[in-house]
């Protein structure tokens, strides 16, 4: 099992890793969630998916196992910034904008986590480890990038699947229900995690 982080400058020494990921996103998000996002040759894509942004593919051989996408707060591509953020200014239809206890930061300190999943299939025996390598490959390509803060999006069982892996957050915005799911925001102070 390997963890890679991908970005537009580095994908090319990585094949088609980068458009499995997205193909990987559309089963997780459209196809097993029935998301209506934007998609294209078996891809799933957004507006955040910009060379601002870092993607983050758990992989074993041809399969990805989990994914996530890192985004600087400080990112602007048109009228958008970071997907929180734009949520918070009430340009998403589909995320609430009184999901953050805050004024969502623009600072290059803080980094947004987005498009998480564990593909489903993934047998329970070895799905903490897949979750442990998911998560300390984001704590590590943050850091690369200046981090000191992850703002992120996560389903409401957080604190329970984050303890076990060692890790801690604080709640950032109340519980809503999305489509059927709980979630919450949450902050992660890279500072106190993962020494």
């Amino acid at each position: 099992m390997h963890a890679t982080t991908l970005s537009f400058g580095n994908m090319h020494n990585h094949g088609d890793l980068l458009v499995r990921l997205f193909k990987a996103r559309r089963q997780s998000f459209i196809v097993q969630n029935n998301w209506n996002l934007p998609e294209t040759e078996g891809m799933e894509y957004d507006q955040y998916d910009t060379p601002a942004s870092r993607w983050i593919a758990v992989h074993e051989g041809d399969r990805i196992l989990a994914g996530i996408r890192l985004t600087p707060t400080t990112a602007k591509c048109g009228m958008y910034s970071y997907m929180i953020r734009d949520a918070q200014k009430g340009m998403l239809d589909t995320i609430p904008s009184n999901l953050l206890d805050f004024e969502a930061p623009v600072d290059p300190d803080v980094w947004e986590s987005s498009r998480v999943f564990i593909a489903k299939d993934i047998p329970a025996n070895i799905r903490n480890k897949v979750q442990r390598q998911l998560m300390m490959q984001l704590i590590t390509a943050a850091r690369e990038q200046g981090a000191k803060k992850l703002l992120g999006m996560v389903p409401a069982v957080w604190p329970r699947w984050i303890g076990r892996l060692g890790l801690r957050a604080e709640p950032a915005g109340p519980v809503m229900e999305m489509d059927g799911l709980k979630v919450q925001v949450a902050m992660m102070d890279l500072e106190e995690n993962l020494h």
